[in-house]
């Protein structure tokens, strides 16, 4: 087998998205505005230092330390990956198919920013960190967020021309080997700071995960540094990060801001007011605000850019709950509720429609509605209560308390974002349609940045949250509903689901592997686990009287901090 066209259309190898967006280049320039420093809002808290741990699977962790890009690249905003040359001076290579063998080529200058060489021992250290095996790490320390990629590695060696050689598993297919994460954490860190034994004691594995996490980054090698263009000089956890230029970057594109903050700002309403206010020159809000949006456009002097972002709301159940884990009872709640009011009310201006796929927006080639036929989301009361009273229940066709078929009266609980809106009134109007089949919700807020420890300890019966999507696809199955997986928050199982999803990547050919995608939406939707509600518009404002480069980009995690390479002040 072979990679089809598609999937090698999109590679290319640059610093950031050079080769998209040269009109932003040539960042030598001297900035008119008087500014010295950029500051950036991140719109909520995050709890851990390292995005390999399941409290570090973090969009805003991400975007906090997304500037010293300690990874393998991104995609640019037409959906192509683009490698770091930073790291690596050509793309990787299939070098075998049975079993799948890529080897990649570094840079020969490849380096941390504290000047010492990327090396074979950081993609070892990535491998044992994301494998799940417990004979390279204790996963009571690890809890690594996936283990799909580190656990199908077999070894990882060097040729004598210095190229790196990843080998898998016997049987491994994986049809996005070109977007594998391969390089994040800086394994000569963890032996400076006494965990020297890390490749051969997993005790002292965990710890170094765990020291990662928990140890903010400096620019003089403590916690996690990066190769990419800017270092951190001062950071805290949650609060802010401070950057400067790397003066180690290898990369062709290099950055000209000399001091750069992104610090947290809570709430769309507080970083519109400080954009009108000047104390931020820009921010990615990751709630989208009609109100607030109107309030920028009122000066002509800030820019706003509204786009269909790849963030995708959603409901959870937790189906250990001793009521949730019936399957029936999920359905109920699921039809009960009314997706397209949600829509509606949140974004009366927008026109937002219900998500019908659990892995790819309507204007995908590959999109299929798997929820639709299920009537989950449709707000149909009597069909809910059909559905409790065929399976036993009784109350809710009458309007009265819903009862188990053992006599229990069902309630729990649902958790939102404290200070999202759109989350918050989510959770109202699901309160209130469950109400309606003789359910009592309790609506229990989260605190701000406590949503990755909220997830992590299954804390929530409902829960309604936000995943990223990407460009890449084929992972997602396993990330969402893979019984064994970190990010299987609500601990969904279901075997037939399992196997159809360990054939997603049993292809070297995308679009078999996106039938394969489908073949799990169509087993997953019905068991009423997790209930899309809409794929989150999305919105980002910039000074341009300050600020060039911030453009958007759906594709990428980091959003408009993709190419933060190239964003140079005027």
């Amino acid at each position: 087998m072979a990679l089809t066209r598609r999937a090698l259309g999109g590679l290319s190898l640059g610093g950031g998205a050079a080769l998209t967006l040269a009109a932003c280049g040539g960042n030598e320039d001297e900035g008119g505005s008087g500014k010295t420093e950029l500051v950036w809002a991140i719109s909520s808290a995050w709890t851990s230092w390292n995005e390999n741990t399941q409290a570090g699977n973090n969009s805003y962790g991400h975007q906090a330390m997304y500037p010293m890009a300690a990874g393998t690249g991104d995609f640019d905003p037409d959906g192509n990956f683009i490698y770091d040359d930073a790291i690596f001076a050509a793309a990787p290579e299939l070098v075998s198919e049975a079993p799948m063998t890529i080897k990649y080529v570094l840079n020969e200058n490849a380096q941390w920013s504290d000047g010492n060489p990327v090396r074979l021992e950081d993609f070892i250290f990535q491998w044992y960190s994301m494998s799940g095996n417990p004979a390279h790490a204790n996963q009571e320390k690890a809890l690594p967020a996936s283990i799909d990629w580190g656990s199908n590695i077999a070894s990882i060696t060097q040729e004598a021309d210095g190229s790196i050689i990843v080998t898998y598993v016997d049987g491994y297919i994986d049809p996005e080997w070109l977007f594998s994460s391969t390089i994040y954490l800086p394994s000569h860190v963890a032996e400076a700071n006494g965990f020297a034994d890390w490749q051969t004691d997993p005790e002292v594995m965990g710890d170094a995960i765990q020291y990662f996490e928990t140890t903010a980054p400096t620019a003089d090698g403590a916690g996690i540094i990066g190769t990419g263009p800017y270092q951190v000089v001062d950071a805290k956890l949650g609060e802010y990060v401070v950057y400067e230029p790397n003066p180690n970057y290898q990369g062709s594109v290099k950055p000209s801001i000399q001091k750069l903050t992104l610090r947290v700002i809570e709430g769309t309403e507080a970083i519109v007011t400080e954009m009108r206010q000047g104390t931020i020159d820009g921010a990615w809000p990751s709630e989208f605000s009609e109100e607030e949006n109107a309030k920028l456009a009122e000066n002509p002097d800030l820019e706003m850019h509204t786009f269909a972002g790849a963030v995708w709301l959603h409901i959870d159940s937790n189906c250990q709950n001793e009521f949730l884990s019936d399957v029936e009872l999920r359905k109920a709640v699921f039809t009960a509720i009314n997706v397209q009011d949600i829509c509606d009310k949140n974004y009366p201006e927008t026109g937002v429609k219900q998500k019908l796929s659990h892995f790819f927006q309507e204007g995908s080639p590959y999109f299929v509605d798997h929820i639709g036929p299920t009537g989950q989301g449709s707000g149909d009361i009597a069909a809910a209560a059909q559905i409790l009273t065929a399976a036993g229940y009784t109350g809710a066709a009458e309007g009265e308390t819903l009862t188990t078929p053992d006599g229990r009266a069902v309630t729990f609980r649902m958790r939102y974002a404290d200070t999202n809106p759109v989350r918050k009134l989510a959770a109202e109007l699901t309160q209130a349609s469950l109400a309606q089949i003789g359910i009592t919700l309790e609506l229990v807020a989260i605190p701000d940045g406590e949503l990755g420890n909220v997830l992590a300890q299954t804390d929530f019966d409902l829960v309604i949250f936000g995943w990223i999507g990407s460009a890449a696809f084929t992972v997602q199955p396993s990330q969402y509903f893979e019984s064994t997986s970190g990010s299987n928050y609500g601990k969904y199982s279901n075997p037939d689901a399992d196997a159809a999803i360990a054939l997603v990547r049993s292809t070297y050919d995308i679009d078999e592997a996106a039938d394969y995608t489908n073949a799990v939406d169509a087993i997953v939707a019905p068991d009423a686990y997790t209930l899309p509600i809409l794929d989150e518009p999305q919105v980002f404002y910039f000074n341009p009287a300050v600020l060039e480069g911030p453009t958007v980009n759906p594709a990428s995690q980091a959003g408009p901090l993709f190419n933060i390479r190239e964003w140079k002040l005027k």
